[in-house]
């Protein structure tokens, strides 16, 4: 059963995963200024660069998902920059007993995305992606 589930539910996988990125990714950029005033909070040098870059690799990432195109490096990409923001925004151990429990939900979040992220680096887009039409393309033919 499951080897038969086995392209939708990575296509799935991949559209789930994008629908954390994307949107975020556009946010920053239609609220660029408040994506720079938040970057610049936590004491980021550079915060507008931060920003572009964050931006980028969320709405470069999420359409990578998508399509499923260079989708082991967008994976790595993402699961990267998702652990740093983890650290650098989601440090439930150096705030406030208050805002500890939902600061934790979050770190702790984005780290499951991470290991979603780098199970699909690891295993690839599946046969519904632009990589998975490349792969097939490629195949020795067994005539």
């Amino acid at each position: 059963m499951f080897d038969t589930l086995k392209n939708p539910f990575a296509l799935v996988g991949r559209l789930l995963l994008a629908s954390l990125f994307l949107p975020a990714g556009i946010g920053k950029l239609t609220g660029f200024a408040g994506t720079v005033a938040y970057i610049s909070s936590a004491g980021l040098p550079v915060p507008a660069l931060a920003a572009v870059a964050a931006l980028l690799v969320e709405i470069g990432g999420g359409i990578a998902l998508i399509a499923g195109a260079g989708t082991r490096l967008a994976a790595l990409i993402l699961a990267f920059f998702t652990l740093v923001a983890s650290f650098v925004f989601h440090a439930y151990w150096a705030v406030p007993a208050a805002q500890q429990y939902v600061t934790q939900l979050l770190f702790f979040k984005n780290i499951a995305v991470a290991g979603g992220l780098l199970t699909l680096a690891a295993w690839g887009a599946g046969a519904w992606s632009i990589d998975g039409r490349g792969a097939a393309n490629h195949r020795p033919s067994s005539e």
